[in-house]
């Protein structure tokens, strides 16, 4: 289904409860809002024209901006405020997926030469 935004449009390709996959179209100019996903990965990969993707950091004070051009790919963590900026019209495709146990291992130190 095809749905109209103000930065262009947007249409679900394909959906199950682990992944989402999106093609959307911006226009050169506009924005998505400002937003966050509590649980699920973003990832962008543009087909056409150019995107800018603003990470707003949560371990530092920082937006972290990533230029992508037809070929790239990027993503964003779960719980990062994050947007997409149109310089140049744009079609892209956008997932969502879960945050699963892909990152399941906490560290008490990172290793080394063992003391005997």
């Amino acid at each position: 289904m095809k749905n109209g935004k103000v930065w262009g449009h947007t249409e679900l390709l394909f959906s199950n409860p682990i992944v989402e996959f999106h093609r959307i179209e911006v226009n050169a100019g506009f924005e998505c809002s400002t937003h966050k996903h509590e649980h699920k990965w973003n990832g962008f990969y543009v087909e056409k024209g150019a995107l800018e993707i603003h990470v707003i950091k949560n371990s530092y004070a920082l937006t972290d901006v990533t230029v992508l051009t037809a070929g790239q790919f990027t993503t964003v963590r779960p719980g990062e405020f994050h947007k997409f900026v149109c310089k140049e019209d744009c079609v892209a495709f956008e997932l969502y997926w879960p945050e699963l146990l892909s990152e399941d291992i906490v560290r008490q130190n990172v290793g080394g030469t063992a003391k005997l």
